[in-house]
Order: C-alpha cells, then sequence, then structure tokens
C-alpha cells in the first residue's frame, strides 16, 4: 500500500475517533431533558464540531475507496476502536478492564494482518 494513501486513512479513522469524543463532550454538556434535549444536542458547538469532523473524515474516506479495494481500506476503520478508547480514557476518564484491553488488542492485530496481506 502506498505510503500516501496509509497514511489518508489513518487521518480519516483519527478524525472519526476525535469526532466521537466531540459527540460525547456535545451530549455529556447539554442539559435538557425530554423533546427539547434534540434540539439542545445539535446546538452544541461539540457536536456541531464533531459532526463537521465526521464530514472531514467521510471525504477522505472517499477519495481512499475511489483508489483502494473495500476489502483492503475497510478493516483499517477497526483501528478507530482502539483510538476512540484511549480517547474516551485519557479524556474522559473512563476505566478499561481487562477484557475491553484484550478484545481492542485483537482488533489491533486484525488490522496489522489485514494490512500485510495488502500486496
Amino acid at each position: 500500500m502506498q505510503p500516501a494513501l496509509l497514511m489518508l486513512i489513518l487521518t480519516s479513522v483519527a478524525m472519526s475517533a476525535i469526532a466521537q469524543l466531540l459527540l460525547k463532550m456535545g451530549v455529556g454538556s447539554v442539559r435538557a431533558d425530554g423533546a427539547g434535549a434534540g434540539l439542545a444536542f445539535v446546538q452544541s458547538p461539540w457536536v456541531i464540531a464533531g459532526f463537521g469532523l465526521y464530514g472531514l473524515g467521510a471525504i477522505l474516506w472517499l477519495y481512499v475507496l475511489a483508489r483502494l479495494p473495500l476489502s483492503a481500506a475497510y478493516p483499517f476503520v477497526g483501528l478507530g476502536f482502539i483510538l476512540t478508547m484511549a480517547l474516551g480514557v485519557l479524556a474522559l476518564g473512563e476505566s478499561l478492564s481487562p477484557i475491553r484491553i484484550a478484545g481492542t488488542l485483537l482488533i489491533a492485530l486484525g488490522c496489522v494482518c489485514v494490512s500485510r496481506s495488502i500486496a
């Protein structure tokens, strides 16, 4: 795989993981309940930034998909699980269990296996 394409994949995956963090921060900062919560969520600057980052990541992803087979590109999305978990721990203080760490390492191993199978 060309290094430039790999960097675009990793950038797109990172953007999606960071977007998840922004969305979580956005919905966590809203104090509305019921019908007003939905409107309050989409008016949160964090949620707006999260959606914007998702959009930019999707544009990069389209570029990648135009140049690689889907079966080669998509397994890298699994790296998003790892990054999202790390962001949850580092930025939100979420806890990790041994089974969650083991599962995440299995995802990482799968990504490595797929990346090595691409000619």
